[in-house]
């Protein structure tokens, strides 16, 4: 079956306009209100802390992907969905400072961080960033801000953690493994923003919507035929 494929796709959730975007963002341009989720900053720095080869780099490319879309999009406020920071060991005096001169490039963004696993070993963001932390689940309009993929009794969960990819298939054994946002009833997954991030394949089901992002588009992947499913 063939996927139709668009820069950015455009989803009704919770009776609102939102945008999946190729840069692991979702936009809800009726609150001028970016998501992101899972950014890891920090992580290949705390991994040289163990003296592991890993490359660097990782927290600038995160921070200029971050850059493009303010430019883009002008967000009144950005929602990290949890995993602002990877761990206590990657709060080096380099990622910080990286941190603080994006910070004070885009002063003007609201941002508030809803608490992730991670965060809860790294700790919060230095209080000079500005940057608001909470708890989940957060509300606000009709969503929950979570980090954790969970139902409200009240609100669509908007949530990371998983670090979703899909697996594809095509001719003879060709395979490729993508990011995707994940739509489950009354909840959306997104992808890890973090460009130094594993994934974790998502299971196929006939009510879960799947948008894989590759080649700088989002993908909506037609869901299963039921009868593939006892």
């Amino acid at each position: 079956m063939e996927v139709q494929a668009t820069p950015q796709c455009s989803v009704q959730w919770a009776n609102e306009s939102l945008e999946l975007l190729p840069e692991h963002a979702l936009w809800w341009p009726k609150a001028h209100t970016l998501f992101i989720a899972d950014l890891h900053l920090g992580k290949s720095a705390s991994y040289r802390q163990f003296g592991l080869p890993v490359p660097s780099g990782s927290t600038q490319d995160n921070l200029q992907r971050m850059t493009r879309l303010v430019d883009r999009y002008a967000p009144r406020q950005i929602v990290c969905l949890g995993d602002f920071m990877h761990a206590a060991t990657g709060r080096t005096p380099m990622v910080l400072q990286a941190l603080r001169a994006w910070r004070d490039r885009h002063d003007t963004v609201g941002i508030t961080l809803v608490r992730g696993n991670h965060d809860l070993h790294a700790g919060d963001p230095p209080p000079d960033l500005g940057i608001e932390v909470l708890n989940e689940p957060w509300l606000m309009g009709p969503f929950a801000a979570c980090h954790h993929p969970q139902i409200h009794a009240t609100h669509f969960v908007l949530a990371g953690h998983t670090h979703p990819v899909v697996n594809l298939h095509g001719a003879a054994r060709d395979r490729l493994r993508l990011p995707c946002f994940v739509k489950d009833e009354r909840q959306a997954t997104l992808p890890a923003f973090g460009s130094f991030t594993g994934g974790h394949p998502v299971e196929l089901h006939p009510r879960r919507l799947l948008y894989a992002v590759g080649g700088g588009r989002v993908w909506a992947i037609p869901p299963p035929a039921p009868d593939t499913f006892e």
